[in-house]
């Protein structure tokens, strides 16, 4: 009797919530009807914070108990907790699933979220300080076999070179078309890959004499800005939070990650340098530089190149707002690294320490 009891007050509910649509004439969405609630009112939380949640049920309509998902990942719940457990970091979709009946309800809550903790700092120790061209407005730096590979930008002085990095000679050099800004590089699979700004286009080079091989175009990332490699994919900065994840071989976007603090979304990420599972990115017009974590997007350690500008010689190509530090490449065999700056005479060879 109690079974047959409990069913005719599911049946009753259900049309009840039937009779409720009927009378909205039948086009309301019921997803309306309902909301997520978190802990706090909050929409900003933490890797693998622990948060309670619920789901607001404006007309008091039985419902299913409620399973949660981001980036399609089930989250564990319990106690009326989930477990915000995610790989990757930033803006977040946070979806509850439900059910009225047999009907399947999907409602939806933006959340950010954010690194488990603030960034270490970091400094720096010159070892060398080496020639650089100041005519150089360095966007991009990169080793191979010892030689140092650089991308310069600014319409009618973008160029793709390789340089002696003792002495300053540039070994060979090519220039850009006029109309384009070149922006970060990067070399994988025998092959090496340039960025402009604004234009929507790559370029893809064979390294040995700088022929270009083929164009790419943009997907949906923004601009091109920095680029950089894991040995498997590449890494492309736009200009915004986002840092894609790009094919080697077709060069479509397959994704990306958020560049993320403890306490905000951060935007500012320029030329790349991929290092055992860390990219080290340039602060757009700061003088410092970014450790994020290449899987998640936790930005885990800040380095303070403070002081680096001071020692630069100002020539004639100088320009106060623009000539920022900008350029990062790690000597593998060296175990450093070499950076410099837009329009300034010296490339710095340096190790970066954990501040005491």
């Amino acid at each position: 009797m109690k079974h047959v009891l409990k069913t005719m007050i599911k049946l009753f509910s259900i049309y009840g919530f039937l009779l409720f649509f009927m009378a909205c004439g039948g086009d309301k969405d019921p997803a309306k009807l309902f909301d997520i609630q978190l802990e706090g009112n909050k929409n900003k939380f933490q890797q693998n914070q622990e948060v309670g949640i619920a789901i607001k049920n404006k007309k008091d309509i039985e419902i299913s108990i409620p399973d949660y998902f981001i980036d399609g990942k089930q989250l564990t719940q319990a106690n009326g907790k989930i477990i915000l457990d995610m790989p990757t970091l930033g803006n977040k979709l946070l979806v509850a699933k439900f059910k009225i009946g047999e009907q399947t309800i999907e409602i939806q809550k933006k959340i950010k979220l954010l690194a488990a903790k603030a960034p270490e700092i970091y400094t720096y120790e010159i070892v060398n300080t080496y020639p650089h061209d100041p005519n150089a407005y360095t966007q991009g730096l990169e080793f191979s076999n010892g030689v140092l590979f650089e991308s310069t930008g600014k319409k009618g002085a973008s160029t793709v070179r390789k340089v002696n990095f003792e002495t300053g000679e540039i070994i060979q050099k090519v220039d850009l078309d006029k109309t384009v800004f070149g922006e970060g590089i990067t070399l994988l699979n025998d092959k090496l890959y340039q960025l402009t700004w604004q234009s929507g286009l790559g370029y893809v080079y064979n390294p040995s004499n700088l022929e270009k091989i083929q164009n790419f175009s943009y997907g949906e990332s923004r601009e091109g800005w920095g680029l950089c490699n894991d040995g498997e994919q590449l890494y492309k900065s736009d200009g915004t939070e986002k840092i894609w994840l790009l094919s080697p071989t077709t060069l479509e976007e397959q994704g990306y990650i958020e560049t993320v603090t403890n306490k905000s979304i951060f935007n500012m990420a320029n030329e790349l340098e991929y290092v055992d599972g860390k990219i080290y990115a340039n602060v757009y017009q700061k003088e410092s530089m970014m450790i994020i974590d290449a899987t998640s997007g936790a930005i885990e350690g800040v380095i303070n190149f403070g002081g680096l500008k001071n020692k630069v010689d100002k020539g004639p190509q100088w320009d106060e707002g623009n000539s920022v530090l900008n350029g990062v490449a790690y000597h593998k065999e060296k175990g450093t690294f070499f950076v410099t700056g837009k329009n300034w005479n010296k490339l710095f060879e340096v190790k970066i320490h954990k501040k005491g």
